[in-house]
C-alpha cells in the first residue's frame, strides 16, 4: 500500500509541470503553422514586409519553442521516478509514441528549427520555406505522439493485459495510433493551438497600432491572425463536439461530471447552464438548466439519453464484485503460473480487473470485502465533478468569447477600420491570456475527468505510484515549482524585450560605393544611317 499523501502530492506535482509546459505547447503549434503562411506570401509576391514578418514572429516563437522543450524533458522523467509501476503496468504500450515523438522533437524538429533560424541568408527562398514548413510539421506531428499516448490512458485501446508478465502489452500498433479519443484529440489540440497562436500575434499587433508603430507590419500581421483565428476557432468548437461525444461512450462518468448529472432523466434531457455541484449530497445545490439541449449537444437527438452518476455507480459496483475474482486469480498466477482453474478463472473475469484494483485501496485482503467497501470504490468511480463541470464551462465559455473576438476582427480588418477601433485594439491585447486560460481548463477536463484512472478502467491511480517518502516529495514539488516558475519569469522578460524592440528594419541593400567613369564631353558619333533610309527621308 503506497502512502495517500505520497499519491496525492505525485499527481500534484504533475499536474503542476504538465499545466506549465502546457502553456508553452499550444503557441509553438499555431505560431509554426502561422510563420509558414507569413513566409509563404513572402516567397510569392516578393514583398519584403512579409519576410520582416515572418523573421520578427519567429524571434518570438524560438523564445516559447526553447521554454517549451526545457520545461517538457522533465515530465517524460517523471513517469520512471514518481509513476514507477505506472511505467512498468503499461510501458509496452505508452514507451512507442513517446520515443517516435523524441525522434521527432530532437532530430527532426530541432534540426530544421536550426535551418530555419540561420538559414536566412545561406538557403534559397524555396529552401527555407521548404525548412519553415518542415518545422511546422514537425512541431504538429510530435504533438501528435504525445497525445496518442496520453489518449492510451483515457481509452486503452490496441493492448491486452497479460497475466504472466503482468503487464499491459501491444496488440495492434494500427489500433492505439487510430483509436476515436486518440484522432479527435490531437485535431481539437492542434487546432486549440492555432487559436492560440491567432489571438497572440493579433494583441501584439494591436499593441503596435494603439502606439503607432510599424504599422504597416502591425496590420498585415492582425488580419492573417484574423483570418487564420476565425477559421480556426470554429474548427475547435465543432472539434471539441466530436470529442465530447467520443468521451461519451468511452468515459460515460467524464460526460456525467462534466454536465452535473447526477440522476439519469428522460429524454430530451436538459442542459445545466450554471450549477454548483455538491459530491457529498451527489447532487447540486442550485441549478440553471436550459430544456432538452443536454440530448441535443450529446447525442444529436432529441430522444437521445446518457446514463446519470446514480446509475455509472451502480454498474461500477456490478464490475467491483466481478472484478474481485480476477485480482484473486492473478494472485494465485503470480505464485504460480501454469495454474489452469486460476488461468479460467482470470479470463472470465478479466474485462473488469481495474474495478478489483480499485477496492484493494479499502480492502487489502480481497476474501473479506464488505458491501460498504464495495460502495465507497463505486463512489471512487466518479471524477471530482464541481472541478470538471467549470472547468468545462471556462473553456467553452473562453471559446465562444475568442470566436465572438475573431467575428469582429475579421470584419474591421477587411474594412480597413481596424486601426480606427481603439477600443477593440485595447480588447485584443487583454485577449492575450483568454486562449492559455481555456486551454490550461481543457487540460483539467480531460486529466481530472480521467480519474481515479491512469489508465481507464483498468489501473487506479492509487496504485500506480512510486514509493517515496513524503518529505522527497514535497522537496521534489518545491524544486518544480520554483523552477518552472523561473522558466515562465524568463520567457516573460524575453518575450517583452523582444515586443519592446519591434521587428528588424528590411533589409536593404548597400550603396555602391565604387567609383563611377566620368561622363565624356566629347561629341558622340551619330550612326551612319543606311542609303535606302536617307533616299527615303
Amino acid at each position: 500500500m503506497i502512502d495517500a499523501t505520497v499519491v496525492d502530492l505525485s499527481r500534484t506535482q504533475f499536474a503542476a509541470t504538465a499545466l506549465y509546459h502546457f502553456l508553452f505547447v499550444p503557441l509553438t503549434l499555431g505560431l509554426s503553422f502561422l510563420l509558414a503562411a507569413m513566409e509563404t506570401v513572402y516567397v510569392t509576391t516578393g514583398k519584403p514586409i512579409y519576410r520582416q514578418m515572418a523573421q520578427f514572429w519567429g524571434k518570438l516563437f524560438m523564445i516559447n519553442f526553447a521554454l517549451g522543450v526545457a520545461t517538457g524533458l522533465t515530465m517524460e522523467f517523471q513517469f520512471g521516478t514518481n509513476w514507477s509501476f505506472y511505467s512498468s503496468f503499461v510501458g509496452d504500450i505508452f514507451g512507442a509514441p513517446l520515443a517516435i515523438e523524441g525522434l521527432m522533437a530532437f532530430f527532426m524538429e530541432s534540426t530544421f528549427v536550426g535551418l530555419m533560424v540561420f538559414g536566412w541568408e545561406r538557403l534559397s527562398k524555396g529552401q527555407h520555406l521548404a525548412v519553415t514548413w518542415l518545422v511546422a510539421l514537425g512541431s504538429n506531428l510530435s504533438a501528435l505522439w504525445i497525445l496518442i499516448a496520453n489518449s492510451f490512458m483515457q481509452d486503452p485501446q490496441g493492448a491486452a493485459f497479460n497475466p504472466v508478465t503482468m503487464r499491459m502489452e501491444l496488440t495492434s500498433f494500427q489500433h492505439l495510433v487510430f483509436s476515436p479519443d486518440a484522432q479527435s484529440k490531437f485535431v481539437h489540440t492542434s487546432i486549440a493551438g492555432y487559436v492560440t497562436a491567432a489571438i497572440f500575434v493579433a494583441g501584439i499587433s494591436a499593441w503596435y497600432m494603439l502606439r503607432r508603430r510599424h504599422m504597416d507590419l502591425a496590420k498585415r500581421s492582425f488580419r492573417m491572425a484574423a483570418l487564420f483565428g476565425v477559421l480556426a476557432t470554429i474548427g475547435v468548437i465543432t472539434l471539441g463536439d466530436a470529442l465530447g461525444f467520443v468521451a461519451a461512450q468511452a468515459q460515460p462518468a467524464k460526460l456525467a461530471a462534466m454536465e452535473g448529472l447526477w440522476k439519469s432523466e428522460p429524454a430530451p434531457m436538459p442542459f445545466n447552464l450554471i450549477a454548483f455541484p455538491d459530491q457529498s449530497r451527489q447532487d447540486n445545490r442550485a441549478a440553471v438548466q436550459i430544456p432538452g439541449l443536454l440530448s441535443l449537444l450529446v447525442t444529436h437527438s432529441l430522444h437521445g439519453t446518457v446514463p446519470g452518476i446514480d446509475a455509472l455507480e451502480r454498474q461500477a459496483a456490478r464490475k467491483v464484485e466481478e472484478g474481485i475474482p480476477a485480482v484473486q486469480a492473478l494472485q494465485v498466477l503470480s505464485k504460480d503460473p501454469g495454474n489452469a482453474a486460476a488461468r479460467v478463472r482470470f479470463k472470465a473475469h478479466e474485462a473488469d480487473l481495474g474495478y478489483g484494483f480499485l477496492v484493494q485501496r479499502y480492502a487489502p485482503d480481497l476474501a473479506h470485502v464488505t458491501p460498504a467497501q464495495i460502495r465507497q470504490a463505486a463512489r471512487d468511480s466518479i471524477p471530482p465533478v464541481a472541478a470538471v463541470f467549470w472547468s468545462f464551462r471556462f473553456m467553452v465559455g473562453f471559446g465562444l468569447l475568442m470566436l465572438a473576438f475573431f467575428v469582429l476582427a475579421v470584419l474591421y480588418t477587411l474594412r480597413n477600420r481596424v486601426q480606427e477601433k481603439t477600443w477593440f485594439l485595447k480588447a485584443a491585447v487583454w485577449m492575450i491570456p483568454v486562449p492559455f486560460l481555456a486551454n490550461e481548463a481543457g487540460w483539467l477536463v480531460a486529466e481530472l475527468g480521467r480519474q481515479p484512472w491512469t489508465v481507464y478502467g483498468m489501473l487506479p491511480t492509487w496504485m500506480s505510484a512510486s514509493t517515496h517518502s513524503v518529505g522527497y516529495m514535497v522537496f521534489s514539488l518545491t524544486g518544480f515549482v520554483v523552477l518552472y516558475t523561473a522558466f515562465i519569469v524568463v520567457e516573460m522578460i524575453l518575450m517583452l524585450r523582444a515586443i519592446r524592440m519591434g521587428p528588424d528594419e528590411p533589409r536593404r541593400e548597400p550603396p555602391d560605393t565604387r567609383p563611377q567613369p566620368r561622363p565624356s564631353l566629347a561629341p558622340r558619333a551619330v550612326p551612319a544611317m543606311p542609303l535606302d533610309t536617307r533616299l527615303e527621308g
